[in-house]
């Protein structure tokens, strides 16, 4: 096997990068293990049951994707041997950043869908993830065996209801990106771009695998009546419909380079590194993206990512965007799953594992090119809205502690460490609840530090609802003097800044475009410095000499205030702040930072609280589908918890609740929602971004906040921040 996979490697037409994406328990594993068996890396009996991928022990625990994991296999299609690597995703809204960084490495996604359940928030959100990318989707309907035995649908239903899902599932791809729709992206069950089978039992079929075995849906049909599933699993092999799929329908390194590179790198198309990443070309320079990080007992940390151009191995030494030193590759290899196997050298088009990088975290550039533009930053689509207190159980383990979170904070982007300057807490924010426990048990299991954590607390955001200013900030010398005005950003710009559409490293004339389009006027996209998260910090002056050397400095001062603004210290969302004029020292020696960061943070700290500083609370929505008879007491469970009901359909004896409520209020849900429905209610959770907090809660939060970070308790007024 690992001499075949070696030899397809030099290949790129033979290399099919995929992912497999999907909602939470809608079968990616259990679809995984069949690929796996297909190919010979474990025991077609095991096969759905095993779960090969999920090798965490806290993964098996649970019973759900965590991480996502990697594996390379070779599959035979049309008498040619291909190499497929394929990334198993995490399907719960969590880990969610995991399927986003995966999208960054593939170039092609299964969707796989339940057939009862259809496509569900989860789904969308990978879907739309994958576009993003431009990662092109195909479709596997999974679990029909479940329409058969549980619903007892006939034949003709059956057709009825897949061939609605698959419409649902274009739908969806057309409103999401309509222009690659129109190019071909759309799925179709005719052109053999869909499949449709049952990962537990083994089999699958499409229009062209009706073909090649002659089974046709009425078969498919009563063999599932029948019940004899192992005759169908053997004349219809799962592996060999979803990979024959794979091979046809999704493109090679090659073809998807061309089109790929130019979403995901803003550099100069005609440069040779440009044109060599667009060839897939090994004998180019190293354009390497790190897409995951994780730690390896023996060898330490493990970078694996994408390899857009060249060939890694042993030995080279690279540059990694954002440090100045070399780092030296160790060893290159593959993933099998959780086994990681070395090769001697691995070219453009694959998924590499490389050890040595120790400057890289996830999204970093590697290359043997001094000054290449790096790659767009991966965006995720929520941002981390739950907070813990971490401490050493043993205060001999308080260096091991302060040294693993940094470990973690580098293997999980998605998660946001600080220290409390004030009470000397290390705070870690993640997407849920769930993250957050499960970081903390690996962080006890792995690490071998015992840490205790308090009960989790949401992050709230900082925002302005006026316009304020000019306020002028002076520095503590009084020789510099900043005129600053602030406002509220306009939702479309804030919008296409945290897609990823629009950032500082990207051409300005572009950017400008595109900020125009979005509502800024003219001489504010050109006046564009920096953009911190969602704010954006605007120069609107002419001609003040020195400002150029002292701007590092006076956006040093605008990035502390957006990461903890003046009403409670949490970070700010959707603030635009212009410089309007400055007064500065002819003498560097009186500009220096101790004098112009503090006059910049003050400014803007004062205009934000004259501009009625407010918080935003952040929602999840929560769809519940539940028994009829059991719908009033999930209803009163939402609405009892600051819920609004924003949809309720019927779907025979069930009902599909669609609601959302504040994060702080959804606590404890878990359990309150199983007691409330007799434990009847089936239900999942999505970011749905913020929102104002009602004015009645806004004081006595901000207090508590503010109490617990140890400020003062009284809420601060903008004179606080002014220096007379």
């Amino acid at each position: 096997m690992v001499e075949q996979v070696t030899a397809l490697m030099n290949d790129p037409t033979m290399i099919r990068n995929i992912g497999i994406v999907a909602h939470i328990d809608h079968g990616k594993t259990t679809l995984s293990d069949n690929l796996l068996a297909g190919a010979g890396m474990i025991s077609k009996d095991l096969a759905g049951r095993q779960l090969f991928m999920d090798s965490d022990e806290e993964e098996q625990a649970r019973g759900i994707t965590i991480d996502a994991s990697n594996v390379s296999m070779v599959h035979e299609y049309d008498g040619e041997s291909y190499l497929i690597n394929l990334i198993d995703t995490p399907g719960h809204v969590d880990f969610g950043g995991d399927v986003t960084r995966a999208m960054r490495a593939v170039d092609g996604a299964v969707v796989v869908i339940d057939a009862v359940e259809g496509t569900m928030p989860q789904t969308e959100t990978v879907l739309r993830q994958a576009l993003r990318e431009h990662v092109k989707p195909v479709l596997f309907i999974n679990k029909v065996d479940r329409l058969i035995n549980e619903l007892q649908v006939d034949a003709q239903e059956m057709q009825i209801r897949l061939g609605k899902l698959i419409d649902h599932v274009n739908k969806l791809i057309k409103g999401m990106n309509e222009e690659r729709y129109k190019a071909g992206w759309r799925v179709d069950a005719a052109n053999g771009t869909v499949a449709f089978g049952s990962a537990l039992y083994n089999w699958a079929i499409s229009v062209p695998m009706m073909k090649k075995t002659g089974i046709s849906f009425g078969q498919v049909y009563d063999y599932c009546r029948a019940g004899d599933m192992q005759a169908l699993a053997e004349k219809c092999q799962l592996h060999e419909a979803v990979n024959d799929m794979v091979i046809k329908h999704l493109p090679s390194p090659i073809e998807a380079q061309s089109d790929r590179v130019s979403v995901i790198w803003h550099g100069d198309k005609n440069l040779a590194i440009g044109k060599s990443m667009a060839e897939a070309d090994d004998e180019g320079h190293i354009a390497f993206m790190v897409t995951d990080i994780s730690m390896d007992p023996h060898a330490g940390e493990v970078a694996t990512g994408r390899l857009f151009s060249g060939a890694l191995s042993r030995g080279m030494e690279v540059y990694v965007t954002g440090t100045t030193k070399k780092n030296r590759v160790q060893q290159v290899g593959i993933f099998m799953g959780p086994e990681r196997l070395e090769v001697e050298r691995i070219p453009a088009g694959n998924i590499a594992a490389v050890t040595g990088l120790k400057d890289a975290i996830v999204g970093s550039t590697v290359t043997t090119l001094e000054d290449m533009t790096p790659f767009e930053s991966i965006k995720h689509g929520s941002e981390p809205v739950v907070t813990v207190a971490v401490e050493a159980k043993h205060m001999k383990d308080l260096p091991k502690l302060v040294e693993v979170l940094r470990q973690v904070a580098k293997e999980d982007p998605t998660l946001s460490i600080t220290l409390n300057e004030e009470t000397g807490e290390h705070l870690m924010a993640g997407m849920g609840e769930l993250h957050l426990e499960v970081i903390g048990h690996r962080i006890q299991r792995d690490k071998g530090v015992e840490i205790s954590t308090t009960p989790p607390i949401v992050v709230y955001r900082e925002t302005i609802r006026s316009h304020a200013g000019p306020v002028e900030g002076k520095s503590p010398n009084r020789h510099n003097r900043f005129y600053v005005e602030v406002e509220p950003l306009q939702t479309e710009v804030r919008e296409i800044i945290r897609s990823g559409d629009v950032s500082m490293r990207m051409p300005e004339l572009e950017r400008r475009e595109k900020l125009m389009e979005a509502g800024l006027d003219k001489d504010e996209a050109k006046g564009i410095v920096d953009i911190y998260q969602s704010n954006v910090y605007l120069d609107m002056t002419k001609g003040i000499q020195h400002l150029n050397e002292t701007m590092e400095l006076i956006l040093e001062g605008f990035v502390e205030v957006m990461k903890a603004g003046p009403l409670s210290r949490e970070p700010c969302m959707g603030v635009k702040v212009k410089l309007m004029d400055a007064k500065l020292h002819e003498d560097a020696v009186h500009r220096g930072p101790a004098q112009v960061i503090p006059a910049s943070r003050q400014a803007i700290q004062a205009a934000m609280l004259m501009a009625d500083d407010t918080l935003l609370e952040p929602y999840q929505k929560v769809f519940i589908q539940v028994p009829q008879d059991q719908m009033g007491g999930a209803t009163k469970e939402i609405q009892g918890r600051r819920g609004v009901i924003n949809n309720m359909t019927a779907e025979g004896d069930m009902t599909i609740i669609e609601s959302k409520a504040p994060v702080s209020e959804l606590f404890g849900f878990a359990g309150d929602i199983r007691s409330a429905t007799e434990g009847r209610a089936m239900w999942s959770t999505e970011f749905a971004g913020f929102e104002t907090l009602p004015t009645n809660m806004t004081n006595e939060i901000v207090s508590t906040i503010r109490e617990r970070k140890g400020l003062k308790k009284e809420l601060p007024k903008a004179t606080d921040f002014l220096s007379m």
